[in-house]
């Protein structure tokens, strides 16, 4: 094997890598806790794109339940993308 073969090899490797960087920074999972009553979109970057939360839970009395559930959801988005 000469070293152009190699250098070839290489930059081919290099390309591929670039291709599953680019593919995973534009994908995009999304987390659920809670039944589906709170969701947590992330991009492939893990920036937060959204969070939906059921308007049920929007109630003064539950608002350490929804906390608790905004950070399932993103674990589980988190998870997703790691698993991706």
């Amino acid at each position: 094997m000469d070293v152009s073969q190699i250098m070839r090899q290489a930059q081919a490797m290099q390309a591929k890598i670039a291709q599953a960087q680019a593919e995973m920074e534009a994908m995009e999972v999304e987390g659920q806790a809670g039944g589906g009553m709170v969701k947590i979109k992330l991009s492939g970057k893990t920036a937060l794109l959204a969070i939906t939360i059921d308007p049920s839970l929007l109630k003064p009395e539950d608002a350490e339940i929804v906390e608790d559930l905004v950070k399932a959801a993103h674990d589980d988005a988190r998870r997703k993308l790691e698993d991706a």
